[in-house]
């Protein structure tokens, strides 16, 4: 009967070279990636088509919004629950692997890569709170981990795996040369958690309540976001493509708005109330190639009436203490 594998596959480098040292021994590999509104499986699938391997692209969003909003490690500098997203990650891989009949987990995790997550400490809690956690191979740092049941039980061979540690990559580069893998990512994070933006658009969200669907965390992506007091949220695009995203993600009952005869931004107020119209038109006008020194019209849209009401540009020293 043939060994198989299931992979924790980010697509970049480490988790390509884990895979390939892992394929060396004949054993049978295939990918899992995730995504959620905060990464996505881009990098994973190019990736995974350069070295063959196949891959299932699995939607985390309900449990890992769950685990967001109450992660119990903590944040990174950020918004990023690194040790608690770990461990939802292969939880949820050591479901997959048992439905599949897998033998054993492995990811492309390096000792000592990362401060928060990867030290020896992490890994440990990470692969114990998973439930799987004499199931997880890390074959770039195997040599200096505890050894596994699959290493135990002789279905893979722990004397060809690898006792790499720290943050240098030399050493992934030359095994890369060595597999004859010539692109790949750079070793930056695709989550949008670690963004000091973002992480201060969701932070706020959260504070205010207003994380009630995946849509309201889809909006914090694009434009400038504004949290104007006693009015709420109101965002406003910063070019033709977070105009067309937000145009694509405006619902019923949110406020829009748009210059009437001069070029300008798309403007949404989630939920926008009868108070945030004015504010709203002012901030499109703000922002527009309307002259800064009088009015212009702009076109109001909330819960399907529209209206064209005259408004002048807020102030910038307004909109700065206003943006979030």
């Amino acid at each position: 009967m043939s060994i198989k594998a299931l992979a924790l596959f980010s697509g970049g480098l480490d988790s390509i070279l884990a895979v390939r040292l892992v394929q060396e021994q004949g054993i049978e590999v295939a990918g899992l990636t995730f995504t959620t509104p905060f990464f996505n499986a881009h990098k994973a699938r190019a990736a995974a088509e350069q070295i063959r391997l196949p891959l299932t692209v699995e939607d985390i969003t309900g449990e890992h919004l769950l685990m967001l909003k109450s992660p119990r490690y903590g944040y990174g500098k950020n918004m990023n629950p690194c040790i608690d997203c770990h461990t939802l990650m292969l939880k949820i891989a050591g479901r997959k692997m048992e439905q599949t009949g897998a033998d054993f987990l492995l990811t492309g995790e390096v000792l000592g890569q990362r401060p928060m997550s990867q030290t020896r400490q992490s890994l440990h809690v990470v692969a114990k709170n998973s439930g799987h956690a004499d199931s997880i191979l890390r074959p770039l740092s195997a040599q200096l981990l505890d050894p596994i049941k699959a290493e135990r039980e002789g279905k893979i061979d722990r004397s060809h795996l690898l006792a790499i540690s720290g943050r240098g990559r030399k050493e992934q580069m030359r095994l890369a040369e060595t597999f004859g893998i010539l692109h790949y990512p750079p070793p930056a994070g695709g989550c949008l958690l670690t963004d000091p933006m973002f992480a201060r658009r969701l932070r706020d969200l959260m504070l205010h309540g207003e994380d009630r669907g995946i849509r309201d965390y889809e909006l914090l992506k694009y434009g400038r976001h504004f949290r104007v007091p006693e009015t709420g949220k109101i965002i406003v695009g910063r070019n033709q493509s977070d105009n067309e995203a937000l145009r694509g993600l405006a619902a019923e009952d949110d406020l829009v708005c748009l210059m009437a005869d001069f070029p300008g931004p798309f403007v949404l107020a989630p939920g926008g109330s009868e108070a945030a119209v004015a504010v709203a038109a002012s901030l499109c006008v703000r922002y527009s190639d309307a002259p800064a020194d009088r009015e212009a019209l702009v076109s109001c849209r909330r819960r399907g009436k529209s209206a064209i009401i005259t408004a002048r540009a807020v102030s910038q020293d307004l909109s700065q203490r206003w943006m979030i």
